[in-house]
């Protein structure tokens, strides 16, 4: 699992550069040069950052469930396979690569960006109140928590499939500044970050008496 928080920090060091970028053109040119589809692209890219986080750490933490590292849930318990999938497992004990295809399978159609889904996605792999638990290590509340990344997402799929076109004005496009993408991404690096801490530490079993 620890390959899902690392590749996540390296994609969110990407979506930095972006800002870096805009900082750098911004002060080199005037208010003419319109830079701002660069902030759009920032943010875009942070939330498929966290998209693509709840995939590996999902995947990754279902594999070591099956090879009994981490505790197996209730929801793990009820993932559905095929019947080849199957056989491929009884053919071959001790591998778990056909259980990674099914996994990617299965998920590759999901987005992991709304709250709902991602709670979905991680019970899976634990079984904690999840935004319950972000939201005390954060010092919030777990609505808080939910409506900004609802926030967000609803912006980036503005920005995705509608151009972040003001829908009442087709000649104008929502506004967006360095300083409200940098808080974003900010937002989203500390929940991946603190997903991490949840999920990977487990207690472990009782000792049999």
């Amino acid at each position: 699992m620890q390959a899902a928080i690392e590749q996540f920090r390296r994609n969110i060091q990407r979506v930095r550069s972006f800002g870096a970028i805009y900082q750098v053109l911004n002060a080199q040119t005037t208010e003419a040069l319109d830079l701002s589809d660069i902030l759009r692209s920032e943010w875009v890219m942070a939330v498929s950052a966290l998209d693509q986080y709840i995939h590996d750490i999902v995947r990754l933490g279902m594999l070591e469930a099956y090879q009994h590292i981490r505790p197996q849930t209730d929801a793990f318990s009820r993932f559905q396979i095929p019947l080849n999938a199957t056989l491929q497992a009884i053919n071959s004990p001790g591998g778990y690569e056909w259980l990674e295809d099914q996994i990617r399978m299965r998920h590759s159609h999901l987005s992991f960006q709304r709250p709902d889904n991602i709670a979905d996605a991680v019970r899976l792999i634990s079984s904690v109140s999840l935004w319950n638990d972000v939201a005390a290590r954060l010092g919030t509340t777990p609505q808080y928590i939910r409506e900004q990344l609802r926030l967000i997402v609803n912006r980036r799929n503005q920005i995705a499939h509608e151009s972040d076109i003001d829908s009442f004005n087709f000649d104008t496009r929502w506004p967006i500044d360095f300083h409200q993408v940098n808080e974003v991404v900010a937002f989203i690096e500390s929940l991946g970050e603190t997903i991490y801490a949840i999920v990977s530490y487990f207690p472990p079993p009782s000792p049999t008496p």
